[in-house]
């Protein structure tokens, strides 16, 4: 998705979460991916050594991939959630696996 890099947006994204009532902290923390979700209770962690850019994209990455309420939120945060859903939909329509296909492998004769 094609979001500038303003900490304005990454206020618009927080508000989501509030407003759906997750709680949303940036701790220290051995991410893999950058960010830890615990559904049942509504929290999510995110590294706080990520950069406003990393953020932002994690913030994108873990909407994109939660269902939310939607008569929740405020209709300019509905508006921003919808963007980023239809955007993963695209993304799935032309990524159908979910993952870039391998290279093949260079198979040596024995």
């Amino acid at each position: 998705m094609n979001i500038k890099i303003t900490p304005g947006n990454l206020s618009r994204l927080e508000k989501i979460f509030e407003e759906a009532k997750y709680v949303l902290r940036f701790e220290k923390g051995t991410f893999n991916s950058g960010y830890c979700i615990l559904e049942h209770k509504k929290v999510v962690v995110i590294n706080k050594f990520l950069n406003l850019e990393g953020r932002i994209n994690t913030l994108l990455d873990i909407l994109s991939s939660l269902q939310l309420d939607a008569t929740l939120l405020s209709p300019d945060s509905l508006k921003l959630y919808k963007q980023v859903q239809e955007n993963r939909n695209v993304t799935d329509a032309e990524n159908p696996g979910g993952q870039e296909p391998l290279p093949p492998a260079n198979e040596e004769p024995a």
